[in-house]
């Protein structure tokens, strides 16, 4: 098995872990543990879809209301209802056509 076959199998199983968090939301910090080890084992840098369902610092699945997304200065704000800490994006820009 090559290194590009084993990053496709495990972001078949970041994403299948990603969906179980999903389902199950008080294991979610497990599923969500889980699939980083994977990924870091294999040296994948996870989706940015998936990056941003998470909390980096506590590892929170976010679902429901244990976060706030905000918008402050050209940068969308996740803020964590369990840690209570926040992470910051950029706001991407789509390509005018």
């Amino acid at each position: 098995m090559g290194k590009n076959e084993l990053k496709d199998s495990a972001l078949k199983e970041i994403k299948k872990l990603f969906s179980e968090a999903r389902k199950n939301p008080k294991m979610g910090e497990r599923y969500v543990s889980i699939a980083r080890k994977l990924a870091m084992k294999v040296n994948l840098k996870l989706p940015s879809e998936l990056r941003r369902k998470f909390c980096k610092h506590c590892y929170n699945y976010f679902f429901g209301d244990n976060y706030r997304v905000r918008t402050k200065n050209k940068m969308i704000v996740y803020y964590c209802a369990n840690c209570k800490k926040y992470t910051k994006f950029g706001i991407r820009k789509k390509n005018a056509v």
